[in-house]
């Protein structure tokens, strides 16, 4: 078994606390905003516009990750207490708000750009989000949150500032989950990019990612007291919509058509 106690912060420079977390966020946008670079520069797209995506996504995110979390997960506090709300700094980031948020955010940005249809920024953005949900859970290892029900198998951790019960690393379950996501995703964009509709790529990836996230809840400790009285977990609730839009989508969505040579010759 692994004993868990590494310290959150890196280090402090006055009243600023630099810490695991927000480092491995920030990182993720860093390399997500370049991946999407290169992507909006292969496919014609103005760079102008992918700052102002930035600017959406960043948005998206955080206001949905916190008001999810404080709406999901502890509504009669932060409505009897709605300033609490806005300090963020204090922790309370919820995913589940985070896809909702970058949904909204998304939707008003191509609403925006006539030669960028809401699917079809989907399909890329997914990519990176794949990859930040990698680093995200990472960082909640390094915060010892978001810890697993305890368990005797043997790579079992003590997350010392927790208590000292063995538990699934479930941060690392999700962190290698959605990392092998991405990788399969930015294969398959690589690869197939042209011949995909608009569309796929967004539903493969919610089946993935909130498929997985049912399935890994059953492993985690509740977040939150009230938890323990339902069926399913906040988040395995959360996760039913998801899945099923996902289902939806691949459904609706298919590989182009190849078109065939001879037929091409012919004309």
């Amino acid at each position: 078994m692994i004993k868990w106690n590494v310290n959150p912060e890196l280090f402090t420079i006055g009243p600023f606390h630099i810490r695991w977390y927000g480092l491995l966020f920030a990182t993720s946008f860093i390399i997500g905003y370049e991946i999407v670079r290169r992507i909006y520069k292969a496919e014609g797209k103005k760079e102008s516009d992918l700052n102002d995506l930035l600017w959406y996504m960043i948005l998206g995110t955080v206001i949905g990750a916190r008001l999810g979390h404080c709406l999901f997960y502890d509504p009669k506090f932060y409505l009897s207490h709605p300033i609490e709300i806005l300090l963020i700094w204090k922790g309370g980031l919820a995913s589940h708000g985070a896809a909702i948020g970058i949904l909204i955010a998304i939707y008003l940005y191509s609403k925006k750009k006539t030669d960028q249809s809401f699917l079809w920024v989907m399909d890329r953005i997914v990519i990176t989000v794949a990859l930040a949900g990698g680093f995200i859970r990472t960082g909640n290892l390094f915060n010892s949150e978001i810890i697993g029900k305890p368990t005797n198998l043997p790579w079992a951790f003590v997350f010392v500032r927790v208590d000292d019960i063995p538990r699934h690393p479930t941060q690392i379950y999700e962190a290698t989950a959605y990392l092998l996501i991405f990788v399969i995703l930015f294969w398959l964009y690589k690869k197939y990019g042209a011949k995909l509709n608009d569309g796929y790529l967004f539903g493969l990836f919610l089946v993935l990612v909130f498929t997985f996230r049912f399935f890994v809840e059953f492993l985690k400790a509740p977040q939150e007291s009230w938890e323990q009285s339902l069926p399913l977990d906040m988040g395995q609730l959360l996760s039913i919509p998801f899945v099923l839009l996902g289902i939806y989508l691949l459904y609706r969505v298919k590989f182009k058509p190849v078109p065939d040579k001879d037929s091409e010759e012919k004309q």
